[in-house]
């Protein structure tokens, strides 16, 4: 990310010149100009990021507060033109496909009220959504941020093929407005022969991954996207390639550009809400658990003494309980070496190093069949879809790291502007990041940065967002554009919307 921090804290890009002779001096504002780079026709490649996609859903309300919107806003002061963007049919969101309901995609989550606890009470919204997939909409469209994208569905043929949809080859948001069925996400731009640019991609090369708690599989080494399922992290040599052909592409014409390289995905509100040792016990049920798990401790007693398992595993294994607060969940590992022919299962209690996803807040505690003595997270271990471990985090971070490297030495080589998002994203979650009298962090619901859906960005994230994008713009091609006010932009949108 950008390396001077001082900017974030700003409101405004006005200038203010000062006479430190005449205290009465007026501020004044520097005209709003584009510098060295033409805003004329300005298209936004990405995923759900560019799209807008908010609280689970991608609807209009939230597609008018893209980071892509608002750029080309702040763009018309400096030249731009017209932003067309491919808007859903209404304000709940989720798709029918052949006028049904497709549960897929369902309508995007809103506060309906507040549970005993006090807690807000987070469902989608109870309204039925009308946006057709098969009701093909006309472009061209500077706006071709798709939700679901990974980094080689921008150069893939038939992403916009309704043919597809079933054999898993295209994405139905693409299919509501491609030119023509067989085109690609990345001709759909350079055919507008852009000025300007956006490229914020490969989120989704390790978010999906992620989301399934490491379901999927890291692809590194392998070469052949189309042998990919849809959990897999990509080879960074797969994206390396195809953001070369992306970037090529979209400059050869001349145009210039700014892109982004990727937060740490771990960092998202989605794995970081739900602790790690949530459980409060009494002495009865410590007693009751620590039985439970007696004969699996002395297994691992008996793996280390036929020097099947070492002594260090054998400790991280163990599973332990006490009372009071503080106790971690147990989950299943198969990162664990594989005792399963002598009848033991690769479990361990969960430690700071591991990542709930946010679902897991409503299935730990639960009873398996009613039975209050099987209780999923304690005497009933959590299966790996309920988290992110520690190996898969490092997987994760490894094919980011990786990303990153190819995104910031292609925009050097091209000569484009460069945002850092993994830096601000380290920032919303140390402490946050301070504009006039507000504070933004990555906290769930209250910290503004995020929307209900623990991944994308509220209306206010999206608003930051466009403000970094603005800062690498004006300081790699001189442009003046300014920044939008973040206090007017909201965290959350009501279950009501006009």
């Amino acid at each position: 990310m950008i390396k001077n921090f001082k900017w974030l804290l700003l409101v405004s890009l006005a200038f203010v010149a000062c006479n430190n002779d005449d205290e009465d001096t007026t501020p004044a504002e520097v005209p709003v100009t584009p510098g060295s780079a033409v805003f004329t026709k300005y298209v936004a490649l990405g995923d759900s990021f560019a799209a807008g996609y908010s609280d689970g859903a991608l609807f209009v309300k939230g597609q008018g507060g893209s980071y892509a919107n608002i750029l080309s806003q702040q763009f018309i002061a400096a030249g731009g033109g017209d932003f067309k963007t491919p808007l859903t049919s209404d304000n709940v969101g989720g798709l029918l496909f052949g006028g049904v309901p497709n549960p897929k995609f369902p309508p995007r989550f809103a506060i309906l009220g507040f549970n005993p606890d006090g807690t807000p009470k987070i469902a989608p919204v109870p309204f039925a959504s009308t946006t057709e997939v098969m009701a093909h909409i006309t472009g061209p469209f500077n706006n071709l941020g798709v939700p679901g994208a990974k980094s080689f569905h921008l150069i893939a043929p038939g992403y916009g093929n309704p043919a597809g949809l079933s054999l898993g080859a295209a994405n139905p948001y693409f299919v509501r407005f491609a030119t023509v069925p067989g085109t690609t996400i990345l001709k759909d731009a350079t055919d507008q022969k852009p000025t300007f640019f956006s490229l914020f991609i490969g989120g989704n090369d390790v978010l999906s991954y992620a989301t399934s708690g490491g379901a999927g599989k890291d692809q590194k080494g392998n070469p052949n996207p189309a042998t990919y399922g849809s959990d897999d992290i990509t080879d960074p040599t797969v994206f390396a390639n195809v953001y070369t052909a992306l970037v090529g592409g979209l400059t050869a014409g001349g145009a210039k550009g700014v892109v982004a390289n990727l937060p740490y995905v771990n960092a998202l509100p989605y794995f970081t809400t739900v602790p790690y040792n949530p459980a409060a016990l009494t002495a009865p049920l410590v007693a009751l658990l620590n039985s439970g798990y007696a004969t699996y401790n002395a297994g691992l007693l008996t793996m280390v003494k036929n020097g099947l398992l070492t002594e260090a595993e054998a400790v991280r294994r163990t599973v332990k309980f006490a009372a009071g607060n503080g106790n971690a969940v147990v989950i299943v590992d198969s990162y664990l070496t594989d005792l399963s022919a002598y009848g033991l299962p690769s479990y361990r209690q969960a430690t700071k190093e591991d990542f709930m996803v946010l679902t897991s807040r409503a299935f730990i505690g639960t009873t398996v069949g009613g039975d209050p003595t099987k209780v999923n997270g304690l005497s009933v271990p959590l299966a790996d879809n309920w988290v992110l471990s520690k190996d898969e985090v490092k997987e994760v971070s490894t094919a980011t790291d990786a990303y990153n490297i190819t995104i910031e030495a292609i925009a050097k080589e091209k000569g484009l502007a460069f945002v850092d998002t993994r830096t601000v994203m380290a920032k919303l979650s140390n402490g946050g990041l301070n504009f006039g009298n507000f504070n933004m962090t990555s906290a769930y619901v209250t910290g503004g940065a995020f929307s209900l859906d623990g991944i994308h960005p509220s209306a206010r994230g999206y608003g930051l967002i466009a403000n970094i994008f603005i800062d690498a713009i004006n300081a790699k091609y001189g442009s003046t554009l300014r920044h939008v006010d973040l206090s007017t932009y909201p965290i959350q949108y009501p279950a009501i919307l006009q």
